[in-house]
């Protein structure tokens, strides 16, 4: 019984064998036929990687300050000193790392970058962001010709629209975009990437242009805005709370001033005088100097204390890696282009050889 089985399964690997054998057979005799299409192929991929136009991508890496949210430093030292305790409770922040892909991808962040100017290497091009994305960009030859119907048709229907006066002053309202500001939007969203390293908090932004030195601009430039953006959240409520404590100090300031006037001029306008009405109008005035000098020195103590925590907690980052021109371009990459043409020539060839070959062949038979 044994020796059923095994002479079963020897035989079927066997037919295995010559199934394969007979299937490289085919594929050999048909190698021309393969070398012709992956030919074939070599010349529409170089036609195709030739016709994709040039990108540039610069990347700058951002290192955060590692902040400790407790009260010690520079906040603790003055509030010991202005004899308030401010506990050793912490506070986390709203704003974490992972959300930047989100703010440079915001509409809001785009739109504030459609304004900034920008030249290309050649110094041909000095215009606005928007105007380059819209005016400057290169595509290929087949986009043209795919793109052709629709913008005749687009072409059409104006004629038949009234003619609308172009502002190029309008500022573009963020809540509400134009059709081409939403497509110049999306468009430069694609050309931004950000990530992030969860446990080094470390930032890499990339930007692709079809220009090498405007990419390193676009990229220094978002960087710096968005480096901004994160200051400008984090001490938002520190800063109107150093406004709030710089009109409180200027009034303090005010009141102690007139309050030392007053009590000069009493003090000059009454010498040599001993009367008691004297004597309790003098006492009256210097304790109200005596109070609102208290008041100004306590306002003066909490004016520096918002200073500091300003400055405490503004975010710093460390630029690991500037934004320098790219030399190469990173797309299109013209290797990968060739060898899937030709993978895919090689394998539909054989494909045709194998299956599609033979079904055709069988569907005639049957028809005749």
């Amino acid at each position: 019984m044994g020796e059923d089985k095994k002479s079963v399964v020897d035989s079927r690997s066997v037919e295995q064998e010559i199934d394969l054998i007979e299937l490289a057979q085919k594929v050999w005799l048909e190698r021309k036929l393969i070398l012709k299409v992956c030919g074939i192929a070599v010349l529409v991929a170089l036609v195709v990687a030739f016709s994709i136009p040039k990108e540039y991508s610069t990347s700058v890496t951002l290192a955060p300050e590692t902040v400790s949210r407790g009260t010690g430093g520079t906040m603790g030292a003055l509030a010991a000193m202005a004899g308030i305790n401010l506990g050793s409770s912490s506070t986390r922040d709203a704003l974490s790392p992972e959300l930047y892909p989100d703010i440079v991808s915001s509409t809001p962040f785009l739109v504030d970058l459609f304004d900034v100017r920008i030249k290309d290497s050649k110094e041909k091009i000095d215009t606005t962001l928007y105007s380059y994305l819209d005016e400057y960009q290169r595509s290929p030859w087949w986009g043209s010709v795919i793109s052709a119907p629709f913008k005749l048709i687009g072409w059409t229907i104006s004629l038949f629209k009234e003619k609308e006066v172009e502002d190029g002053n309008v500022l573009i309202d963020p809540s509400h975009l134009t059709p081409a500001a939403d497509r110049i939007a999306k468009a430069l969203s694609r050309r931004i990437s950000v990530s992030v390293d969860k446990k080094t908090g470390v930032t890499t932004l990339s930007v692709t242009m079809q220009d090498p030195v405007i990419s390193a601009q676009i990229t220094d430039t978002v960087m710096h805005r968005l480096q901004n953006y994160i200051t400008d959240y984090r001490t938002n409520k520190a800063r109107h709370d150093l406004a709030f404590t710089e009109r409180l100090y200027a009034e303090a300031q005010a009141d102690y001033e007139q309050a030392q006037k007053k009590y000069a001029n009493f003090v000059d306008a009454n010498q040599n005088i001993i009367l008691r009405s004297y004597m309790a109008e003098q006492e009256r005035l210097q304790n109200e100097m005596n109070l609102a000098y208290q008041v100004y020195t306590q306002v003066s103590q909490q004016l520096q204390m918002a200073k500091a925590k300003v400055q405490e907690i503004t975010p710093v980052y460390t630029v690991v890696q500037p934004a320098t021109v790219p030399l190469r371009a990173s797309k299109p990459n013209k290797m990968m282009i060739l060898i899937g043409f030709v993978f895919l020539a090689g394998v539909g060839s054989v494909g045709w050889i194998l299956f599609v070959k033979d079904l055709l062949q069988g569907w005639r038979k049957q028809k005749e």
